[in-house]
C-alpha cells in the first residue's frame, strides 16, 4: 500500500473567514473544525464548532459537546472535516536504453578519410567583452516574510471580596480571562501606590482601611468575651 500523502496547508484563508463572517452577518449557522486535538477538553481532530463570532483573525467557536465559547486563531481551524492530502507523486518511468545502440551504429558506419585543408592565415581575434548575465532570483527569495502577528492587549483586574479577600484577573485580547490568583492586601497597596493615581489608590486605602476597623473591633469584642469568661470561670471556681 503507498504510503498516504502529508496533509496540506488547509487553514482557514481570508475568503473563508470573509464567507462565514456573511453567514453571521445573515443569521445563518456557520461551522468550522478543528485541525488539532484538543486533549484538555477531551476534543478530537475534526472536531465541529459552531462560529460565535469573528474579530480580524481571531475566530470565537463553540466546539461540540463543550458548552462555552473559546477564541481561536484563524491558522488553528479549517472549513471542512477531513484534511486535504496532497496527491501521491507519479512513478517515473524509465527512460529507454538507447546509448549502446547508437553506439552500435556509430561502430558500424566506415570511416571516411577527412581532407586535408591548406592551412589559412588566421587574423588575430580581438577579444570581446562578454556580459555577465544577472543572476535569477528564485522566487522563494522574494517572497516577503511573515511578519509575527503582535499580542492583543493586556487587561489586569484586582477584586476585594467582603472578608477582605483580594485576587487579580488577567485577560490577554479576545482569550478568556484567566483564574483568579489571590494576593495580600499590602501587596494591592504597594502596586496602587506605584502607579501615583490617586483615585485607584485612595478606593484601594479606603477598602483597607475598613477591613482594619472590623477586625479592631472584632479583636475587641472578643477579648471583652474573653475576659466575661474568664471572670464566670472564677465564680464557679469559688463556689466548689
Amino acid at each position: 500500500m503507498p504510503p498516504r500523502g502529508r496533509a496540506v496547508n488547509d487553514s482557514l484563508t481570508p475568503e473563508n473567514l470573509t464567507t462565514l463572517a456573511a453567514a453571521l452577518a445573515e443569521g445563518r449557522r456557520a461551522t468550522v473544525y478543528l485541525r488539532e486535538p484538543n486533549p484538555s477538553l477531551g476534543l478530537p481532530e475534526g472536531t465541529s464548532a459552531k462560529v460565535v463570532s469573528i474579530d480580524g483573525t481571531t475566530v470565537t467557536i463553540s466546539p461540540k459537546g463543550v458548552n462555552d465559547e473559546l477564541p481561536y486563531e484563524a491558522e488553528e481551524l479549517r472549513i471542512s472535516r477531513n484534511a486535504a492530502a496532497q496527491p501521491a507523486p507519479a512513478k517515473r518511468v524509465p527512460a529507454e536504453k538507447t546509448t549502446s545502440a547508437a553506439a552500435s551504429a556509430r561502430k558500424a558506419e566506415p570511416v571516411q578519410p577527412a581532407a586535408v585543408a591548406e592551412p589559412r592565415k588566421t587574423e588575430p581575434v580581438q577579444p570581446t567583452a562578454v556580459a555577465e548575465r544577472p543572476k535569477a532570483v528564485s522566487p522563494q527569495s522574494q517572497a516577503p516574510r511573515r511578519v509575527k502577528k503582535a499580542p492583543g492587549g493586556v487587561s489586569v483586574t484586582i477584586h476585594a471580596g467582603a472578608d477582605n479577600d483580594w485576587s487579580v484577573t488577567v485577560t490577554q485580547g479576545a482569550k478568556r480571562p484567566t483564574k483568579a490568583q489571590p494576593v495580600s492586601p499590602e501587596s494591592v497597596s504597594r502596586a496602587v501606590r506605584e502607579l501615583g493615581d490617586p483615585i485607584a489608590r485612595d478606593a484601594v486605602e479606603a477598602v483597607i482601611s475598613h477591613a482594619r476597623e472590623e477586625a479592631a473591633r472584632r479583636v475587641a469584642e472578643l477579648s471583652r468575651q474573653l475576659e466575661e469568661a474568664r471572670t464566670t470561670l472564677a465564680a464557679l471556681e469559688q463556689d466548689v
